[in-house]
């Protein structure tokens, strides 16, 4: 399993080399970044997210969900409770960072990679839990003011409604004609693509120096990438919440890097999102060694309790 992982690991960040060089050479510039991160979070996400729920209904497929929401907000939970303890509110980037991982741009490529194809829809219920935390926990973290906390953008936010088109998808019984199920899953293989090569352009933008001298980088990585899903997996061995595929979804998605969101709502909140840029570049590049390990890990762990 953590062959697998490597190799996914490494493709993906293959991804990002031609990020780099487009960035560097200047034949993407800072709008032409912005724009192709709109199409990941308007079109290329909520695309997967819907076609990962157009399979079917079935009563086995609907507990798993019912206890995928439960795992995920399991998870979730414990992530913000120890970027709390180690960051808290005087570090509000850290804090959001070691929170929240990139679960929807690099958690659901390794899931359906991993784990199989079937297990996105336990993925997209975690997602649709880490977007709503980061429009309200999040904003007031880095903001420190409730009122900057918006309802109406949760409720609007893509990956919410692709969310819950996917639930009615699933729930009633209506199924989508061929082609649009062709074209949502064309679509959906774009997301590991352009997701890597959005992190390339936030690679260009710092230097290795900066990067490598960064002590904060450093310690967001130790909490997201190892202390945050090593206890989630202890976490959930111990509770009656699915099989071992479940569990083992939700922990790939706790051991992802920092996510990319964070640089977006640093900069958008009037935090330091240069901070951010780093600290998601330290976490993403250090994850090809930590995320095999931390799965292997997990994966025993599982065994042995379960």
């Amino acid at each position: 399993m953590s062959l697998i992982i490597l190799n996914r690991i490494a493709v993906m960040l293959a991804y990002m080399i031609p990020g780099f060089i487009l960035y560097k050479k200047r034949i993407v510039t800072d709008d032409g970044a912005k724009d192709i991160g709109k199409l990941l979070i308007y079109i290329i996400l909520p695309s997967a997210i819907v076609n990962s729920y157009n399979i079917g209904y079935s009563h086995e497929k609907a507990v798993g969900l019912l206890l995928s929401f439960f795992a995920a907000a399991v998870a979730l939970a414990l992530s913000v409770i120890l970027s709390g303890i180690f960051f808290g509110r005087k570090m509000p980037i850290e804090c959001f960072s070691a929170a929240f991982s990139n679960a929807g741009f690099m958690g659901i490529p390794l899931v359906s990679s991993v784990v199989g194809a079937d297990a996105v829809y336990y993925a997209a219920a975690f997602v649709a839990i880490l977007n709503v935390l980061q429009w309200t926990y999040g904003v007031y973290i880095i903001t420190g003011n409730r009122l900057a906390v918006s309802v109406k953008k949760i409720l609007l936010n893509p990956v919410i409604i692709s969310f819950m088109i996917g639930m009615s998808l699933f729930f009633l019984p209506v199924k989508l004609p061929v082609f649009i199920s062709e074209i949502l899953g064309t679509i959906a293989q774009m997301n590991a693509p352009i997701a890597m090569l959005t992190v390339g352009f936030y690679l260009a933008q710092i230097s290795f120096k900066t990067l490598l001298s960064d002590k904060y980088s450093y310690g967001v990585s130790a909490v997201r990438l190892l202390v945050v899903p090593l206890l989630t997996a202890i976490l959930l061995a111990f509770l009656p919440v699915g099989d071992s595929t479940l569990k083992l979804t939700v922990i790939i998605l706790a051991a992802a890097p920092v996510g990319s969101n964070v640089a977006v709502y640093a900069q958008i909140h009037g935090g330091d999102h240069k901070r951010a840029v780093r600290e998601i570049v330290m976490s993403t590049l250090l994850s090809v060694v930590t995320m095999p390990i931390v799965i292997e890990i997990s994966e025993r762990i599982l065994e042995n309790i379960l």
